[in-house]
């Protein structure tokens, strides 16, 4: 499922869940403003060759464009195992348990 998933399902059923984070992923942006009430934080490994690193900023432009509210970190010397330093980020963690749904 990875980034790819994260992005569908939370477009597909924004209101299941408090928040998001999608990791080196991308998708479809034509419903993206499903999403700007949901609190998105995108992660990418700038040297990834397996999925680019614009499809996360396109996704991340397009979800500022209808107001959303998101923040993409980029892994300057990482390829695609972005998700190794995002989950071992007490910063991610503390992020995550503080978002809550309205």
């Amino acid at each position: 499922m990875g980034g790819f998933g994260t992005w569908d399902l939370a477009i597909t059923y924004p209101d299941r869940f408090a928040a998001a984070i999608p990791i080196c992923g991308g998708g479809n942006t034509e419903h993206i403003d499903r999403i700007k009430n949901l609190p998105v934080w995108c992660f990418h490994g700038a040297l990834d060759n397996t999925v680019p690193v614009q499809r996360s900023i396109d996704m991340v432009e397009a979800l500022k464009k209808v107001g959303g509210n998101v923040k993409l970190t980029v892994y300057p010397n990482v390829k695609h195992d972005s998700w190794s330093q995002t989950y071992k980020n007490e910063e991610v963690i503390n992020w995550m348990l503080q978002q809550k749904q309205e």
